[in-house]
C-alpha cells in the first residue's frame, strides 16, 4: 500500500493536517466528498492547495458517504468522504452502514474536538469512534500527529483488501494544528490482519468431486464476486462446468444477462427459474455470496436437497446462515481459478454427470414463466419506463438506484452485461442511495453515462446534490419513477394490511413539481406521462451532456413487482402475481 518514496531523507516538517493531505496524495486520492466545519477546518487549508486532490462540496454528509461508495463501485478504487465532529460525523452514520453491509472499499475521515476536551461533551462532540465500531472494518482516533501517515496508510490498505469495507479515521483538531515531522511507513505492520486470499487445495478438491457428481447444480454468485473482480474467472467456470448460474442484487452484471446459462436473480423477487433452481437444486456452489434471507426466504426450508460448496473470503460468512459442506476461504478471483482447473481435471478423468435433464428442466420453467408485466388502466407503467431506459442508454452505461419498487424493476428490466454497470443498496436498503452515488460513480468515471433511478420517495431525501452536480459539472441523469407514493410500502400494504394505507401517500404528483426543481437547482427538467412520449423524453434527456438531466415519468401507483416471495415464507411459496403460484408439472419435482 505505501506508495510513496520511504526514507528517513524525505522527512519533512508539517502541520499534521498537511500531513493529512499529504498522506492522502501518498496513497493516490484524486477526489473527496464533503462538508468543511470547525474541527476539520485545519485539514481544509492545506487541501487548499493540492493540486491532485479534487474535493467535491457537498450539501449534506450523508451526500458525502455515498458519493464515496458510487465512486470506489463506479472505478474499484477507495471512495473518500470527509466531515466535521459531532453531527458532521453522525450524519456520516448510515452511508458507513450502508457500505460495511455492501462490502465497498471507503475511508471516511472526520474531525474531532481537541483532545483535552474529548469526553467532555464539548461543542460537536460524537463518539465517532464508539458510534461506529459494528459498521466499521477498523476505525482509529488520531492524537499524535506523527501517526497521521501510518494510519492513513493502514486505513487505505484495510479498506481494500481482504473483504472490503469503510473504515473511519477520526483525528482530533489540535492534532492536525500540531507541528510534526512526515514520515511516510517503509512498511504496513498489521500482525492481526491477514486475509485469507488462497484457497486450501483439498477443500477444492473435495468441491470439484461434488460437483462432478451433482446432477442439478447451481452456481450461486454474490457481491464478493465483483469486489474481488473475477468476473472473467466466473465465466470461466461456468461454461467449464455447463452449470447455470444465478446472480444476486449486488452482484447484477458479474455474468452477463445475454448468456443462455444465466437464470436471473434469485430471492424476493427473483425469476421463477432462479429461485425454483436453487429450491430444487441438489448442489449449490456459492461465491462470494452470504445466503441472507432476501435469498433464502424462510432458511429452514431453503433449498432442503443441496450440499453446499461456500466460497469467500470472510471466514465468518461461512455456514454462518445455512451449513457449508465444503467451506472454502479465500479471495474469490483465486478460488474461482482453482476450481476450474480442478473441474477439468474431473472431466479429463471420465468423471462427470449428465444434466440435460435438469437444462431441459430449467429451460422449461424460464419459458413458462419469464418476467413480466402488464399495463393497467392506460397509465404509463414504471416497468416499460425502465425497460426502455435501459434499452436506449444500452448496456455501457451506469445505473444507480434508489431502494423500493424502482430498484427492483430496475434489478429486472435492465439487461446487465458488463460489471460494476449496476449500483444499488443491497444489505442496508437506503433510501436516498441513488442521487449521490450517481454523483459519485460519474465524477469516477466522467465519460459514462449514469442514469439515477429514483422513487419520488427516495429522490426527496438526497436530491440537494443536484445543486452539487450542477455546480461541479457532474452531468448524471436522474429518472424519477413518480408513483406519488412509497411503493413497495404501499404494495405491502396492499398485500397484507387489507389496502389500509396509511402514511404512505406523498401526493408527489403535485407536490413538489419536480422539474421545477430541477430547474432551480440547475438541471434540466422534464416531465411524460404517456408512453407515446416515454422514448422522445429519454432521448432528449440522453442529448443534454452539460448539466444534469432530471425526468420525472408520472406512473401507475397501483403496479407491483412480481415475482414475489412474502417475507418469512418459503422460497416454494412464490408468486408469479397476485393469487397466482407457478404450476408444477410431477415431473418438476
Amino acid at each position: 500500500m505505501p506508495q510513496e518514496e520511504s526514507s528517513q531523507d524525505n522527512a519533512m516538517t508539517m502541520t499534521g493536517a498537511a500531513s493529512l493531505v499529504r498522506s492522502l496524495e501518498a496513497v493516490g486520492v484524486d477526489t473527496v466528498f464533503g462538508i468543511p466545519g470547525g474541527a476539520i477546518l485545519p485539514a481544509y487549508d492545506p487541501m487548499f492547495d493540492s493540486t491532485q486532490i479534487r474535493h467535491v462540496l457537498v450539501r449534506h454528509e450523508q451526500g458525502a458517504g455515498h458519493a464515496a461508495e458510487g465512486y470506489a463501485l463506479a472505478t474499484g478504487r477507495v471512495g473518500v468522504c470527509i466531515a466535521t465532529s459531532g453531527p458532521g460525523a453522525t450524519n456520516l452514520v448510515t452511508a458507513i452502514a450502508d457500505a460495511h453491509m455492501d462490502s465497498v472499499p471507503m475511508v471516511v475521515v472526520t474531525g474531532q474536538v481537541a483532545s483535552a476536551a474529548i469526553g467532555t461533551d464539548a461543542f460537536q462532540e460524537a463518539d465517532i469512534r464508539g458510534i461506529t465500531m459494528p459498521i466499521t472494518k477498523h476505525n482509529y482516533l488520531v492524537t499524535d500527529p506523527a501517526e497521521i501517515p501510518r494510519v492513513i496508510a493502514e486505513a487505505f490498505h484495510i479498506a481494500s483488501t481482504g473483504r472490503p469495507g469503510p473504515v473511519l479515521v477520526d483525528i482530533a483538531k489540535d492534532t492536525m494544528q500540531a507541528t510534526t515531522t512526515f514520515r511516510w511507513p517503509v512498511e504496513l505492520d498489521l500482525p492481526g490482519y491477514r486475509p485469507v486470499t488462497k484457497p486450501h487445495s483439498k477443500q477444492v478438491r473435495e468441491a470439484a468431486r461434488l460437483m462432478a457428481e451433482a446432477k442439478r447444480p447451481v452456481l450461486y454468485v454474490g457481491g464478493g464476486v465483483l469486489r474481488a473482480r473475477a468476473w472473467d474467472e466466473l465465466r470461466e467456470l461456468a461454461e467449464a462446468t455447463g452449470f447455470p448460474v444465478v446472480t444476486t442484487l449486488t452482484a447484477r452484471g458479474a455474468f452477463p444477462d445475454s448468456h443462455p446459462q444465466h437464470l436471473g436473480m434469485p430471492g424476493m423477487h427473483g425469476s421463477v427459474a432462479a429461485v425454483t433452481a436453487l429450491q430444487k437444486s441438489d448442489l449449490i456452489v456459492a461465491l462470494g455470496a452470504r445466503f441472507d434471507d432476501r435469498v433464502t426466504g424462510k432458511l429452514s426450508s431453503f433449498a432442503p436437497g443441496a450440499s453446499v460448496v461456500h466460497a469467500d473470503i470472510d471466514p465468518a460468512e461461512i455456514s454462518k446462515n445455512r451449513t457449508a459442506d465444503v467451506p472454502i476461504v479465500g479471495d474469490c478471483k483465486e478460488v474461482i481459478a482453482e476450481l476450474t482447473t480442478a473441474a477439468q481435471a474431473e472431466q479429463a478423468a471420465g468423471r462427470q454427470t449428465d444434466r440435460t435433464g435438469w437444462w431441459r428442466q430449467l429451460d422449461a420453467w424460464r419459458e413458462r414463466y419469464p418476467l413480466g408485466y402488464t399495463s393497467e388502466g392506460g397509465e404509463l407503467s414504471p416497468q416499460y419506463v425502465i425497460e426502455r431506459l435501459g434499452q436506449l442508454a444500452g448496456p455501457e452505461a451506469l445505473y444507480v438506484a434508489g431502494v423500493g419498487q424502482h430498484q427492483m424493476w430496475a434489478s429486472q428490466f435492465i439487461s446487465y452485461e458488463n460489471p460494476n454497470t449496476w449500483l444499488n443498496s443491497g444489505g442496508l436498503g437506503t433510501m436516498g442511495y441513488a442521487v449521490p452515488a450517481a454523483m459519485g460513480a460519474k465524477a469516477g468515471r466522467p465519460d459514462a453515462t449514469v442514469w439515477a433511478i429514483d422513487g419520488d420517495g427516495c429522490f426527496q431525501m438526497t436530491n440537494q446534490e443536484l445543486a452539487t452536480c450542477a455546480i461541479e459539472g457532474i452531468p448524471i441523469k436522474v429518472a424519477v419513477i413518480n408513483n406519488a407514493s412509497l411503493g413497495m410500502v404501499r404494495q405491502w400494504q396492499t398485500l397484507f394490511y387489507e389496502g389500509r394505507y396509511s402514511n404512505t401517500d406523498l401526493d408527489s404528483r403535485r407536490i413538489p413539481d419536480f422539474p421545477k426543481l430541477a430547474e432551480a437547482y440547475g438541471c434540466v427538467g422534464l416531465r411524460c406521462d404517456t408512453a407515446d412520449d416515454v422514448d422522445a423524453t429519454i432521448e432528449k434527456a440522453m442529448a443534454v451532456n452539460d448539466r444534469p438531466v432530471v425526468v420525472d415519468f408520472g406512473v401507475h401507483r397501483d403496479a407491483m413487482v412480481w415475482p414475489m416471495v412474502a417475507a418469512g415464507t418459503s422460497n416454494d411459496e412464490i408468486q408469479i402475481a397476485r393469487g397466482m403460484a407457478p404450476e408444477w408439472d410431477r415431473s418438476d419435482d
